[in-house]
């Protein structure tokens, strides 16, 4: 771990100069600011005293906080088994929220404790991902990818499985299928979204904006889709959800209004979360491995910290399509 004289020396400053950035004085110039928290960052600076930067990983997000969904509870739950593995600890914190308009990330970071972030976040505020990495702060962003070469990330590509989810549905006969989605698009959504739009120009059906549905991720919004879209006039025959407890919430208000499951609808899921394979019937699903995610994202984010010169991580993992009981051919 560096020494602020090491950091003076690596930035070209004086010790004072290093002293005066590190506590948030506005009158530093912005550029020998930004030379000084570049070698923190790149030599693993620790203050003396107080809490130790290098004791904590941040699993951060950069807006609202989405810790209630299936998916970023499996991804916490891989962040937490990585950094136990390195006898580290996990804190949560929301960027948005706390950080103060007069510091940099990387200071606000710091002030937190934390001295290597995983990041979540969502279209809306995937800048703050780029502004983090433009600082140099030691970073992974979980569950999205970006064309800024200095924004490290490893993402879960679920395009190609989301379209065959399409295809699979279509060859079974089904010609009116719904699409379900997050009120709140990420970049894993949005994909989804474009993957189920291509299956249906591949399947040789038109897109019809009526059979989309935006909702927030949870079951009773899983049950008013259902409700929805079987009360068009030309009731869609089968549901894509790009978000597992709005399938959930489906398949358990198909139940209280008599709609079988899939004599009548079909249903498919996404993330494969526990209750998929727990519900009756069990959903047919695209698998996302989750928690390896958050795991991999902990021990490549590690290793970066430890070595800051390697090229930037950009890493895809592949999902897969499971066939359950909750898909059948359409009757005629």
């Amino acid at each position: 771990m560096a020494s602020v004289r090491q950091i003076a020396e690596h930035a070209g400053v004086s010790i004072a100069t290093v002293s005066r950035v590190l506590n948030n004085d506005p009158a530093v110039n912005p550029d020998t600011r930004d030379r000084v928290l570049s070698a923190a960052n790149r030599w693993g600076y620790v203050p003396n005293g107080g809490r130790r930067i290098g004791t904590y990983i941040g699993f951060a997000y950069t807006s609202r906080t989405s810790l209630t969904g299936a998916f970023d509870c499996a991804v916490l739950d891989g962040v937490v088994r990585g950094a136990d593995e390195c006898r580290l600890d996990v804190v949560i914190v929301n960027v948005q929220r706390d950080k103060r308009a007069d510091e940099t990330y990387t200071q606000f970071f710091m002030r937190k404790g934390v001295r290597a972030v995983i990041l979540r976040t969502v279209s809306e505020s995937r800048d703050t991902c780029q502004k983090i990495a433009a600082e140099g702060f030691p970073h992974v962003v979980v569950s999205d990818r970006f064309d800024d070469p200095r924004v490290n990330y490893i993402d879960g590509d679920s395009t190609a499985d989301s379209r065959r989810a399409v295809e699979y549905l279509v060859s079974l006969g089904h010609r009116r299928i719904a699409f379900a989605m997050h009120s709140v698009p990420d970049r894993d959504h949005l994909d989804r979204f474009e993957a189920y739009r291509a299956g249906l120009v591949a399947g040789g059906l038109a897109f019809d904006e009526r059979l989309v549905f935006r909702h927030p991720s949870n079951l009773s919004a899983g049950g008013t889709i259902l409700t929805l879209s079987q009360s068009l006039p030309d009731p869609p025959t089968a549901i894509c959800c790009a978000d597992p407890l709005l399938a959930v919430g489906a398949v358990q208000k198909a139940h209280e209004l008599g709609i079988r499951i899939p004599d009548d609808v079909s249903i498919v899921g996404f993330d494969d979360i526990d209750l998929a394979s727990e519900i009756h019937p069990a959903l047919t699903t695209v698998h996302v491995y989750k928690s390896w995610l958050g795991r991999l994202g902990v021990q490549r984010l590690l290793e970066r910290a430890r070595t800051p010169d390697q090229p930037m991580l950009t890493i895809t993992v592949a999902t897969h399509l499971v066939e359950r009981e909750s898909v059948a051919r359409r009757k005629t």
